[in-house]
């Protein structure tokens, strides 16, 4: 049997009797186009079935419709070859790939190495090779003067997931001074004193944001930080066991654990029964993010909803109409709420 021929921008143009530019301003709902050739064009392509192709539309002007988002390759790679996943990247594609649909816009995702003396050139490939309309970047790369720099140089607008500094970029963020804030204040109407927090990985710059929601929460109840109970942390699972099983040798362990992330909060979890620790009778443990993987552990863990997927999407609508005013941007920032959700791992601490 035969394969049906694809449907294509020629085919539409030879049966509405116009040229293939004027196809392609339908499409892109570009100027200089009568009511009448719009309908004629339309009718062609209800008739034929057609489906407008990226190329077929980027015909018309200087769109490519393509949103691109850089994310950092290590630790990317490491959740994805240890089959522990990054519901974070979900959470992001989720958002900006739906929102991206809707304008008739595609996502593409790349991963570049923060840590890598070629990072500028990788960026630059990328962008050679797809001529984005626009550009998101997530932690650290959000804040990571290589690559904006570079982007404006390249006249490209951008979004910067997670950061709230001045400077170029729609700035697209919750604030995680407030949520740390948030998160702690629980611990303490619960009748905790003695509260531990395993830190995020310093080269994020929402890690001393969240430290000091920590610190000024504990500081407004008349107590002091104690310096030991300020752990380390990367943001990794590995970082909360080793977290736990410091705080663990204390004279005077902890309570209750604030964990800057879901995977170390499941370390946190995960190293408390080996110690000899019930959670929450022994350890209450709080967490950030909200991925599923902690509404499903057993406990499930009290945590701070990020807007992960609402930022994302957020970044990419305002790129896209960015784009289609052609320039002359307002970088303004754009702070998105956060969600406290309270669980079975936090309650009050023994007597």
């Amino acid at each position: 049997m035969q394969k049906k021929r694809a449907i294509t921008i020629k085919d539409v143009a030879a049966e509405a009797g116009v040229s293939l530019q004027t196809v392609s301003r339908v499409i892109n709902k570009g100027p200089n186009v009568t009511a009448g050739v719009q309908a004629r064009v339309q009718a062609a392509i209800d008739k034929l079935g057609y489906v407008p192709s990226l190329a077929a539309r980027r015909l018309g002007g200087s769109r490519s419709y393509l949103i691109l988002a850089f994310n950092d390759e290590r630790p990317t790679l490491e959740g994805w070859q240890s089959r522990r996943g990054n519901d974070w990247v979900d959470q992001m594609l989720f958002g900006g790939m739906l929102k991206c649909a809707e304008h008739g816009y595609r996502m593409l995702f790349e991963l570049v190495d923060s840590h890598s003396d070629q990072l500028e050139a990788q960026v630059q490939a990328a962008l050679s090779a797809l001529h984005p309309d626009g550009v998101i970047l997530t932690p650290p790369h959000s804040d990571d003067p290589r690559i904006t720099e570079l982007l404006h140089r390249n006249g490209l607008i951008f979004a910067r997931l997670g950061s709230h500094q001045e400077g170029p970029g729609f700035a697209v963020y919750m604030d995680d001074e407030a949520a740390a804030r948030r998160a702690t204040e629980h611990l303490l109407d619960l009748g905790h004193t003695r509260i531990a927090y395993v830190q995020g990985h310093p080269e994020y710059a929402m890690s001393p944001d969240r430290l000091r929601g920590f610190t000024s929460a504990i500081e407004a109840r008349g107590l002091q930080v104690e310096p030991a109970y300020l752990q380390p942390g990367d943001f990794t699972y590995e970082a909360g066991v080793d977290a736990l099983n410091t705080l663990a040798s204390l004279d005077v362990p902890p309570t209750a654990v604030l964990a800057s992330s879901d995977e170390m909060a499941l370390g946190v979890l995960h190293a408390a029964g080996p110690l000899g620790l019930s959670v929450p009778g022994d350890l209450s443990v709080v967490s950030f993010d909200d991925t599923p993987t902690v509404r499903m552990s057993v406990p499930a863990l009290t945590a701070i909803r990020q807007p992960i997927a609402a930022m994302t999407a957020r970044a990419a609508e305002l790129l896209i109409e960015g784009k289609a005013r052609g320039g002359a941007l307002d970088y303004a920032r754009h702070l998105l709420p956060f969600d406290f959700v309270e669980r079975v791992s936090t309650a009050p601490p023994r007597r």
